[in-house]
């Protein structure tokens, strides 16, 4: 992913109106991230808990999801392997986390809702640049490059759901 402005960041969120996205908290250390390794940005609202937010390049857009997640997780809301990278976590490091739809969908209450590292690291855990507990990562056959390939899939085919 390409690094991103504060400005681009707002003007990407798909979920939300104009006036939501210009409040939204943004991380603080937006250049330090590491680009070259993010599929996504995402990060957690500290002053709201159970609202996190992703941006991603999709195509040629920069799209911006607004996303929530219960701040107690039990039963079926509980699964310890991430849809996007397919790491696990003990207790609660995945999340299933829900976003709005876009339109009237969203607008009469339908969200789309997805299992996801609560850190949204998923990027960096693809390529070994940070390490869950131990066995987080299954021993695969396919390479990095299939990896990171099946990760974007599968956060488009999210993204597909919630834009319609």
């Amino acid at each position: 992913m390409k690094a991103v402005t504060e400005q681009d960041i707002r003007a990407s969120f798909a979920n939300c109106s104009k006036g939501e996205a210009k409040r939204l908290p943004l991380p603080r250390d937006l250049d330090e991230q590491p680009w070259d390794d993010l599929d996504f940005l995402g990060w957690r609202d500290l002053s709201a808990p159970g609202r996190s937010y992703i941006v991603t390049e999709r195509g040629d857009e920069l799209i911006g999801v607004t996303l929530r997640f219960p701040s107690r997780q039990r039963g079926f809301l509980h699964r310890s392997m991430c849809s996007l990278c397919l790491t696990t976590h003990p207790g609660s490091g995945v999340s299933l986390m829900t976003a709005r739809k876009t339109g009237v969908a969203g607008r009469e209450g339908n969200a789309v809702g997805l299992y996801i590292c609560t850190d949204l690291a998923c990027s960096l855990y693809v390529r070994g640049k940070r390490t869950a507990a131990p066995g987080a990562r299954f021993k695969e056959t396919l390479t990095l490059e299939e990896q990171v390939e099946r990760t974007r899939t599968n956060l488009d085919a999210f993204l597909a759901k919630l834009l319609g």
